[in-house]
């Protein structure tokens, strides 16, 4: 049923969540499992204009995706199940659906935080615009 299985990563507990979930789906169907991390460039932008900091802030942002992805891939590997791991820069929600849509994606299996802060209440969050935009079945992993 699934071949390609895409899960966002950022290192959180809803992502963990929902690497748990996918990876169990992917086991089941031998499905591979695309491990994603989007480099969040509107935290770059915030940076930019405070000189040094903003070359610390992306080094720091690289070094927290590979951290993720390192903890996903383990994960995976564990549970024995083939995976690509990729590192992405742009708007999350962008960034995850073109990657859908460019590598065959059949499902995206994405975490809601419990925790909400006011701009994604009043705006929304990354997981309800991938769900609004996504061309591909999407499982919201709730803890």
């Amino acid at each position: 049923m699934y071949h390609d299985i895409l899960i966002p990563t950022d290192g959180s507990a809803a992502s963990t969540t929902a690497l748990e979930q996918g990876v169990e789906i992917a086991s089941g169907t031998g499905a591979t499992v695309h491990l994603l991390h989007v480099v969040d460039v509107e935290t770059e932008m915030a940076a930019s204009g405070v000189g040094d900091i903003a070359d610390d802030l992306t080094k720091t942002l690289d070094e927290e995706a590979r951290e993720a992805l390192n903890q996903a891939e383990k994960m995976v590997d564990e549970a024995g199940v083939s995976a690509e791991r990729v590192i992405l820069e742009g708007f999350p929600e962008d960034a995850i659906q073109e990657y859908s849509d460019e590598n065959g994606i059949d499902l995206i299996v994405i975490g809601e935080s419990e925790d909400s802060t006011l701009s994604e209440r009043l705006f929304g969050s990354t997981t309800e615009d991938v769900v609004q935009s996504a061309t591909v079945s999407v499982l919201v992993a709730r803890a």
